[in-house]
């Protein structure tokens, strides 16, 4: 009996220090990406493939959005944002103890005008008061709409499994698989 089976790309974008590459990690089962609390550790993307009966995702980690402040700057910022053409789904990830900053309303604009489906993931959830929460998700909707809303905390993998599930929901459909 075939089955559909349901593969694509999805680009990890968002500012330095988010939590991106620990994500990354924790998707891949192992340590792939250098995790450091220097911004701009990742300065080129690095892929890992998540692989279900059902499902084949390349998740690409890529060096966080910044102003560049020098060539290797404007290198890692072109890499981040050429990424984001090059996937079918966008994990936006956002750190739940900042607030939303005037980089992240750029990216959420751009995003848009890219036209993809675009999960946004706030990271840190459990370095905030449950009660903002729910306010901080109202502001992040109103920069556009997201597919989907996932709170984690990615360095224990909480919600890490459902941001998979909700990724997929926006990857090509259409292979079969034996």
């Amino acid at each position: 009996m075939k089955k559909t089976f349901k593969s694509g790309f999805a680009a990890i974008i968002g500012m330095p220090n988010v939590g991106k590459s620990t994500l990354l990690n924790h998707i891949a089962g192992q340590k792939i990406a250098i995790i450091s609390d220097k911004p701009q550790t990742t300065r080129n993307k690095i892929l890992a493939i998540y692989t279900t009966e059902t499902e084949q995702i390349i998740f690409t980690d890529t060096p966080g959005i910044h102003k560049p402040h020098n060539r290797l700057g404007e290198f890692m910022v072109k890499v981040a944002k050429d990424s984001m053409q090059d996937t079918d789904v966008i994990i936006f990830v956002v750190d739940a103890t900042e607030g939303i900053r005037e980089t992240e309303r750029q990216i959420a604009e751009n995003i848009t005008k890219l036209g993809l489906p675009c999960v946004l993931v706030i990271n840190k959830v459990d370095l905030v008061k449950k009660e903002t929460l729910l306010p901080m998700i109202a502001d992040y909707s109103s920069l556009r709409e997201f597919e989907e809303i996932v709170p984690i905390r990615a360095k224990t993998r909480d919600g890490t499994e459902l941001l998979v599930d909700k990724s997929c929901d926006y990857l090509y459909e259409g292979s079969q698989f034996f």
